[in-house]
C-alpha cells in the first residue's frame, strides 16, 4: 500500500481527471432530461400561460396575455420523451460494442477522442433541437459516446494506475458517473424554467470541449504503446514520467513482452466483444496456469453460449444485468422529479439532488464492501433492500405518506450502491477465464444496455396506463419489488461467490480444463 501511494503522482491525478470526464458525461447525459421533463415537453406550458395572463390582465394589458412569458418547449406526447430518454441506451450499446476493437487497434487515446467527439456533436444537437425527431439523434449521438466511455476508459485507468491499485482507481468510473448525475440535476434544479432548460444541455458542450481539449495533453498508454505499436523506448518514458522519477518499472516493463504485442494482444483479445477486461488481469503477467489457458482458442459471442463450461456464467451474467434494471434504479435517475412531484411534501427536484448526493456517497463508501463481505452476499442485500425499499415506496404512495415516500427513495437509492451498481461489472470478468472473459463482457454490456432501454422506454408509459386503470399513483413498483424477489431467487441459486477464488474453475467448483 505504501508503494502505491508513492506511485500516485500529481500527473496522474491529471490523466485520471481528464479520462474519468468520459464517464461523467455518461451520468451527466443519463439524467438530463429528469429534472426539466415538464419543461421541455410543454407540459408546463398551460401553467406558464395561465401565470402569464395573470399578470397582464393586472397590468390592464390582456392582449399581450398570450405572450407575457416567452416558453421555449418540444410538444411531445409522453411516447415521445420515453423514446427520447430510451435512445440513449441505443447508441450505448452500439458505442460499448464498437469500442472494443477500435480502443485495440487505434488506442485508447484516440478512441477516447472520438466519443468526445461524439459528446460534442450529440449536445449540440441536443441543445438546439426544435423537434423530437433532432433531440432523438442528439440523444443518440451521446449514447455512442457513452456507451464507447464505458469499455474505454476503464481500460486506460487500469493500465496507467499503479498495480496496487488498480482496484481503488478502478472505481473512480463509476465514482465519475454519479457525480454527473449530481451535476446535472444540481443544473435542473435552478433552469428548468422557460427556456433556460436548454442550457442544462448546453453544459454538456462545455464539458465535451474540457475533455477534447484535455485529451491533446495526457499520453498514449504506456502498455498499448509497446506491446502493440512496440516503441519500448517511448512507453517507458511516459510511464517514468506518470510513477515519477524514482519509481521502479521493471516488473511493470517485463510484463510487456519484447514489444512485439505478444503479450498484451492476448488480453487486449478479450475486448474484441467489446468488453473490458479484468483490472486485475490487465498489464500483469500471466501465471503459469493462466498461460495454458489463454493457448486455447479465444471463445466468440455465440461459443460461450454453446459451450458448457461458460453456459452457466453467460445465465449468470445476463440476470444479473437484468437484475440491475429491472429492480427499477432508472426509474428514480431518470424519472423522480415528474413521478415526486406530487408525492413529496419537499421540492421534488431538491429531493433528486439529495438523492445524486446519497447515490454518489454510498458508491464511495461502499467500495470496499465486494471484497470484504463477497460478491454475491452485497447482491442479494441490495436486491432484497431494494426490493423492500419498492414496496414500502409503493405503499407510502398509496396511503400518500409523503415522508414515508421520500425515505423509501433514498433507501432504495442507497441499496443499490452497495451491490447491484458496482458488483455486476466485477463478477463478468471473473466467472469465467481469460479465453472467455471478451464474449462474457459483451453479453453483459448487451444485457444491461437492453434491460436499461426497456426500463427506459416503458417505465413512463406502464407507471401513466397503471395508475390510469387502478386509480392513484405508484403502482408500477409493486412490479419492482417483485421483479427483485424473483431475481433474489436466481441469484441464490445460479451466481456462485467469487471472492477468494483464484480461477473461474475454482468458482464453479470443477476440476481444471486441459484442452
Amino acid at each position: 500500500m505504501a508503494s502505491g501511494l508513492r506511485d500516485v503522482t500529481a500527473y496522474l491525478l491529471v490523466l485520471l481527471v481528464i479520462a474519468t470526464l468520459g464517464p461523467l458525461q455518461f451520468g451527466f447525459h443519463l439524467a438530463e432530461l429528469n429534472a426539466p421533463e415538464d419543461v421541455i415537453t410543454c407540459r408546463a406550458k398551460a401553467a406558464l400561460s395561465t401565470l402569464a395572463k395573470a399578470v397582464s390582465y393586472i397590468k390592464g394589458d390582456a392582449s399581450s396575455a398570450s405572450s407575457a412569458v416567452p416558453i421555449d418547449c418540444i410538444e411531445m406526447t409522453r411516447s415521445d420523451f420515453a423514446a427520447i430518454s430510451a435512445i440513449f441506451t441505443v447508441g450505448g450499446l452500439f458505442g460499448a460494442l464498437t469500442a472494443g476493437p477500435f480502443t485495440s487497434s487505434r488506442g485508447r487515446r484516440r478512441a477516447m477522442q472520438v466519443t468526445a467527439a461524439f459528446f460534442l456533436l450529440g449536445s449540440i444537437v441536443e441543445t438546439f433541437a426544435a423537434s423530437v425527431t433532432v433531440m432523438i439523434i442528439g440523444r443518440l449521438l451521446t449514447g455512442v459516446g457513452a456507451g464507447a466511455s464505458t469499455v474505454i476508459v476503464p481500460l486506460y485507468i487500469s493500465e496507467v494506475a499503479p498495480p496496487s491499485r488498480r482496484g481503488f482507481f478502478g472505481a473512480f468510473t463509476q465514482i465519475s458517473i454519479n457525480v454527473g448525475i449530481l451535476l446535472t440535476q444540481t443544473l435542473g434544479y435552478f433552469l428548468s424554467h422557460d427556456g433556460a432548460w436548454r442550457w442544462i444541455l448546453g453544459s454538456g458542450i462545455i464539458i465535451s470541449i474540457a475533455q477534447a481539449l484535455g485529451l491533446f495533453i495526457i499520453p498514449e498508454s504506456p502498455a498499448w504503446t509497446a506491446s502493440t505499436k512496440g516503441d519500448m523506448v517511448r512507453a517507458r518514458r511516459v510511464l517514468q514520467r506518470i510513477r515519477g522519477n524514482h519509481a521502479n518499472l521493471d516488473e511493470e516493463v517485463e510484463a510487456w513482452g519484447e514489444g512485439n504485442g505478444k503479450v498484451l494482444s492476448e488480453e487486449e483479445s478479450l475486448l474484441a466483444g467489446g468488453g473490458t477486461a479484468s483490472s486485475d488481469a490487465i498489464g500483469t503477467p500471466l501465471s503459469p496456469q493462466l498461460s495454458q489457458r489463454t493457448e486455447r482458442a479465444t471463445l466468440g459471442f455465440s461459443q460461450v453460449l454453446r459451450d458448457s463450461h461458460t453456459r452457466p456464467a453467460i445465465i449468470a451474467v445476463v440476470g444479473i444485468m437484468f437484475a440491475q434494471q429491472l429492480c427499477g434504479i432508472n426509474s428514480i435517475i431518470m424519472y423522480s422529479v415528474s413521478l415526486l412531484k406530487d408525492l413529496v411534501s419537499t421540492n421534488s427536484a431538491l429531493l433528486t439532488i439529495i438523492i445524486s448526493v446519497i447515490n454518489l456517497g454510498t458508491t464511495i463508501a461502499a467500495s470496499p464492501l465486494p471484497d470484504k463481505l463477497g460478491r454475491k452476499t452485497c447482491l442479494l442485500a441490495s436486491i432484497i433492500g431494494q426490493g423492500t425499499s419498492s414496496l414500502v415506496l409503493a405503499l407510502s404512495i398509496q396511503f400518500e405518506l409523503k415522508i414515508l415516500s421520500a425515505l423509501a427513495v433514498l433507501f432504495f437509492v442507497a441499496f443499490f450502491a452497495t451491490g447491484l451498481g458496482p458488483v455486476p461489472f466485477i463478477l463478468a470478468s471473473e466467472l469465467v477465464g481469460p479465453e472467455a472473459v471478451g464474449a462474457t463482457q459483451s453479453w453483459a454490456l448487451g444485457a444491461n444496455y437492453v434491460a436499461t432501454f426497456l426500463v427506459a422506454y416503458l417505465f413512463p408509459i406502464v407507471n401513466d396506463a397503471l395508475n390510469n386503470a387502478l386509480g392513484g399513483a405508484g403502482w408500477v413498483y409493486f412490479i419492482f419489488a417483485g421483479f427483485a424477489l424473483v431475481f433474489a431467487g436466481f441469484i441464490a441459486r445460479n451466481v456462485p461467490e467469487t471472492r477468494g477464488k483464484k480461477d473461474a474453475d475454482e468458482v464453479w467448483g470443477r476440476t481444471r480444463r486441459v484442452d
